[in-house]
């Protein structure tokens, strides 16, 4: 059956995406070059030089996580993804708690990505000599300025965001492209030219620090490869939703091949300090440690324009996650407004921008923005964690009868995803119990453990609060069935409410 982006079909929109479209929006959405830029610095200073090892170790339940989103995205294609398959196959209440942490979580990652990408580009502009504006110095390690610059770029993406898909796919096919390009020359140079020797044991999983440590640098890690399920929230415009799944497997493998990649070059261009002191700055050190102006630049150049496609890679997913659940009444009908022209959630687009925006500037109670980024993936990481465990348990539960049918089969589509899910939520409920134990006051601050615990505790408890207006304020169907609105008929529950 061919689907038709949100009910509507105007002349536009009569071409449908495809997996190299699906590609492109996850890849820029999982930000493989923030991810390496910024995030193996954050992970360095929480495992040390083991990095590869805790990408290879976070990848095995992230597999069987995009397993059970393949295989339900098979069954049942739908913008809402784990919101309805959880709600259906589990029950109304986790599987909005689902779509509703995933929309916090997101909108975090985009107010901590503003700040991300503001800072690329001051650190461009001191590359470029440019070191004072209006009187004022110009620092990349302010959030207030970092803030400041990423969110007139947060609305220029926003603004292209609502254009529609295609779109975005096009610019973020060219973003990629480059950044790739440099990412995969400069550490390829560095794995052959930095002077510090190769050791087997940084793919050792038993000589990280702790306990706390490796469940700390597991959930970082997952927080890297978080996005790759963005191409499922755009299967109702692709030609068959086999794509997303196929745009989604690819995506994950090809994020672990440039982790392992840049982890390795990282340790063999950098020491242990200098991979845990630089945070926001590590590529550019990176890159000034392996060739001179204005080839050095090229690696921060790289770091921006992905920052930029996450940016809008991180607007197009939960735009349309929000759609999947206005339409059901869990949230208020400007979500699922449909723009005539270009057949997108223009308003929730724009909704979301704005979100994001007001959330980077509440941030700036946290003056530096290592200590920002540092408690925005803890919490992001966290939340993660517990939406795809929670995703993995709908799969199990949906298919438990294949253990019956075909054990084979019934190991893909129930062990694996359950094993996955015992995982992620045994580290975070760990990593919680750690963070709990590790203060015995509260303080906004990175290093002040119920902080760390608090945001992610928070995310959580807005969903049940939300959810309970939805069933009993909103009167939704969704708590009554389970079941989101058929993607065919986006319009079903449009009546006035």
């Amino acid at each position: 059956m061919t689907q038709k982006p949100y009910g509507v079909d105007p002349p536009s929109l009569r071409k449908s995406l495809g997996v190299v479209d699906g590609v492109a929006i996850a890849a820029s959405s999982t930000a493989a070059t923030t991810s390496i830029g910024i995030g193996l610095g954050v992970t360095a200073g929480v495992v040390g030089l083991h990095l590869p090892a805790i990408m290879l170790l976070a990848f095995l339940p992230v597999l069987g996580i995009a397993g059970a989103y393949s295989r339900l995205n098979r069954v049942e294609p739908n913008a809402g993804n784990g919101y309805v398959w959880v709600g259906r196959s589990l029950t109304p209440w986790l599987g909005f708690l689902v779509g509703w942490v995933n929309i916090v979580a997101t909108v975090a990652f985009l107010a901590y990505t503003t700040a991300v990408t503001g800072s690329a580009m001051l650190q461009l502009a001191g590359e470029a000599g440019l070191h004072e504006a209006a009187g004022f110095a110009l620092d990349p390690d302010s959030t207030a300025q970092t803030t400041a610059v990423g969110v007139v770029v947060l609305v220029a993406v926003t603004l292209t965001a609502v254009t529609g898909v295609r779109t975005a796919a096009r610019l973020q096919s060219g973003l990629l492209v480059f950044e790739y390009v440099v990412l995969l020359g400069f550490c390829g140079y560095g794995i052959v030219t930095g002077p510090h020797a190769f050791r087997l044991s940084w793919f050792d999983p038993f000589r990280i620090p702790s306990a706390t440590a490796l469940a700390q640098g597991m959930l970082l890690s997952v927080f890297c490869y978080w996005g790759f399920e963005a191409a499922f929230t755009v299967n109702e415009e692709v030609r068959d939703p086999k794509d997303a799944s196929r745009a989604g497997t690819i995506t994950l493998v090809t994020m672990l091949g440039l982790f392992l990649l840049g982890s390795v070059a990282f340790q063999r261009v950098l020491s242990e300090d200098e991979l845990a002191d630089h945070g926001a700055q590590g590529l550019a050190f990176f890159g000034d440690r392996l060739a001179s102006q204005p080839l050095a630049a090229l690696p921060l150049v790289a770091l921006m324009f992905s920052a930029v496609a996450s940016l809008q890679a991180g607007v197009i997913p939960t735009a349309r996650g929000m759609f999947a659940m206005s339409r059901d009444r869990t949230l208020g009908p400007v979500w699922s407004r449909v723009n005539s022209r270009y057949g997108t959630p223009a308003a929730g687009t724009l909704l979301i921008g704005a979100l994001a925006a007001a959330v980077a500037a509440l941030a700036l109670v946290i003056p530096r923005l290592a200590d920002m980024i540092m408690a925005t993936v803890n919490a992001v990481g966290i939340v993660v964690a517990l939406s795809y465990a929670l995703t993995a348990l709908a799969a199990a539960a949906r298919f438990r009868g294949l253990l019956r049918e075909d054990w084979r089969q019934g190991i893909r589509a129930v062990v694996l995803p359950s094993l996955s899910a015992a995982a992620l939520l045994g580290l975070g409920g760990y990593l919680a119990w750690s963070f709990y134990t590790s203060a015995d006051h509260l303080e906004v601050s990175a290093d002040n453990g119920w902080f760390l615990l608090l945001v992610p505790g928070l995310m959580i408890a807005s969903g049940c609060a939300a959810a309970a207006w939805a069933k009993w304020v909103r009167r939704s169907p969704y708590f009554s069935t389970g079941r989101g609105t058929d993607a065919d008929a986006p319009r079903l529950l449009a009546a006035p409410r």
